[in-house]
């Protein structure tokens, strides 16, 4: 059967997250109690890849998890919303995992282990070669082997999708066919010198430019509450946030990738993607969590916000 045109492909990381709720980020030495303890699905590439699939793509998966016992958990509600987790490999190593503080304001820290997410190289990505080329998008971020991305670009017959968190070092003629890169401040600057360019920014309106100007065919620079930045060579546009009271921050900017491509992938151009990327993204810091936060198709997203 062939795969529509219209759908996704995600090469990304699987995590288990164990999050944990503080009144405040401990000070270095300092121990806090804390509440929580839950271990629940993450992982910056599933995290997305559900995003999308429940804003109504179909979406095949590409990724590796450990034979522990942190697999099923991670891979949960990818199984329960329907992705397609056929490019998804059992290595022999402990499943990735993150560890996340969360504070009373909804702000986070984290630390990402790696795991199998590490094992997942460029043998693993094309074996899957196929599929691949008949996906309309291929979305990856910065938590694989750069070998692993560049393998999904190579076999990248429609538009390729970088969200560049965490930055890694890309070759090139791979960072550039990003259609967009989507980036925050920090990971669009340290992008920009990797390409050997100054950031003489003084704004996001002039890094999103200076990335413009740098080659990439389109930029999305998300500034968290204030919405996004949508730039390319015909212009620029800023696209507001809904203001909320968020409870939790963790995964926001995933939920804005695939949300994003999901829109993408239906039809919509790049500024429209964006806004509706941005509810998504607003509606889930008022939830717990990160996956377990993204709205499904049966939520209303603008009167889920108007409430």
């Amino acid at each position: 059967m062939s795969t529509p045109s219209n759908s996704i492909a995600v090469v990304g990381s699987i995590n288990a997250d164990l999050s944990v709720t503080v009144d405040r980020h401990p000070k270095p030495g300092e121990t806090l109690l804390g509440s929580g303890g839950r271990v629940l699905p993450g992982g910056k590439g599933a995290n997305q890849a559900v995003a999308a699939r429940l804003q109504g793509a179909e979406v095949f998966f590409v990724g590796a998890v450990g034979n522990d016992a942190n697999a099923s958990e991670a891979l949960s509600i990818m199984t329960a919303s329907g992705v397609d987790l056929a490019g998804v490999a059992e290595v022999d190593s402990p499943t990735g995992l993150a560890v996340i503080t969360v504070d009373q304001s909804g702000e986070n820290s984290i630390v990402v282990v790696p795991g199998a997410n590490a094992l997942v190289d460029a043998d693993m990505v094309t074996k899957h070669a196929q599929r691949l080329r008949q996906c309309g998008i291929i979305l990856v971020q910065g938590e694989l082997p750069a070998e692993a991305v560049t393998a999904a670009q190579k076999n990248c017959t429609g538009r390729f999708v970088i969200n560049m968190g965490p930055v890694i070092a890309l070759e090139k003629d791979v960072l550039l066919k990003a259609n967009p890169l989507i980036v925050n401040e920090h990971e669009g600057a340290a992008t920009l010198a990797q390409l050997g360019g100054q950031d003489n920014t003084v704004s996001q309106e002039d890094l999103a430019q200076a990335l413009v100007e740098a080659g990439f065919e389109s930029v999305v620079i998300t500034i968290g509450k204030k919405g996004a930045i949508v730039a390319d060579r015909h212009g620029m546009t800023h696209v507001s946030s809904p203001g909320v009271s968020a409870v939790d921050t963790t995964g926001a900017g995933d939920a804005f990738a695939g949300a994003l491509a999901a829109r993408l992938a239906a039809g919509d151009h790049l500024v429209a993607a964006a806004k509706h990327a941005v509810k998504v993204a607003a509606l889930s810091v008022t939830r717990h969590g990160a996956q377990s936060s993204y709205p499904g198709p049966d939520v209303d997203i603008d009167a889920a916000l108007s409430q």
